[in-house]
């Protein structure tokens, strides 16, 4: 067990939680819990393979019919192979034994559970967490590929909060940049148009307030947008300070025109003052 990762999710938010593991590419199992409620989020190299919660699991035969790969029929009749067995078997091996799906079926829709059951943790705002270093789930459990990324990215855009916003990009002033992956993983990122346009602004220069002005969203949907980038892993804050370009061309354009007005008043001294100009362009 990795006893330093641990804590309260008040200090610690689930989305940093999750880009912390993946970034640093950890292979074990998260638990969460939230009173009575305990989630347990399987990870192999900084992607989730599987994850767990008795009070949030969507149920895998439901999902199988809402996408029409089942009837009631069918779905009643592993039900109760299932409990003949005594729960011995699970529900989807059965269901792949009697031809009732194959295994992409089977993966496809734990994949869609899994999802489901992590957008739903991205709501908590309290309990607890702990990562088990190289703890993984059984041998017999469906396990699949989940970008950490597109969970966050897809969890947030179900929120609708500005809580989100102003916890999250508490000063508009900051500048931003594009973050670099992490750790030589690759990133799977699914974004919107409306998040690769707004990303489009984010460029080491412009504020988050110049961003907003720039963008053809409104300011709030723009900063709800960058907000959820950020906690993606997407976007970064950046310490380098802005470069006032438009403001140093000014100045350079203000100096030339004086310089060339002496030059005009004071053709005499074309000399003195033909030095200036040559002198001050080599400074420019």
């Amino acid at each position: 067990m990795d006893l330093g990762l641990q804590g309260n999710i008040e200090k610690f938010t689930l989305p940093e939680i999750l880009q912390l593991l993946a970034s640093g590419r950890k292979s074990g199992t998260l638990g969460i819990q939230k009173d009575d409620s305990i989630v347990m989020v399987y990870f192999k190299e900084g992607q989730i393979i599987y994850g767990y919660g008795p009070r949030q699991t969507f149920h895998l035969g439901q999902l199988l019919k809402e996408k029409g790969r089942i009837n009631d029929q069918q779905l009643e009749q592993a039900i109760a192979i299932q409990a003949k067995t005594e729960n011995l078997k699970r529900l989807g091996e059965i269901m792949i034994s009697r031809n009732f799906i194959d295994r992409a079926d089977l993966e496809n829709v734990v994949k869609k559970q899994v999802e489901e059951l992590l957008y739903s943790l991205l709501s908590w705002s309290n309990g607890s967490f702990k990562f088990y270093e190289n703890q993984f789930p059984t041998e017999e459990e469906i396990t699949v590929n989940i970008s950490v990324e597109n969970v966050i990215l897809e969890g947030l855009r179900r929120i609708d909060e500005m809580n989100l916003v102003q916890g999250t990009l508490p000063d508009l002033n900051e500048v931003y940049i594009i973050s670099a992956s992490q750790g030589g993983r690759t990133r799977d990122v699914s974004l919107e148009a409306k998040e690769w346009n707004i990303m489009a602004l984010v460029d080491g220069h412009r504020s988050l307030e110049e961003i907003c002005q720039r963008s053809s969203l409104d300011k709030t949907e723009s900063l709800k947008k960058l907000a959820q980038l950020k906690l993606a892993g997407i976007i970064t804050k950046t310490d380098k300070k802005k470069i006032e370009s438009s403001d140093n061309l000014d100045k350079m354009v203000n100096r030339l025109a004086t310089l060339f007005e002496d030059y005009l008043t004071e053709k005499s001294n074309n000399r003195t003052v033909d030095r200036k100009i040559s002198n001050s362009f080599v400074e420019l």
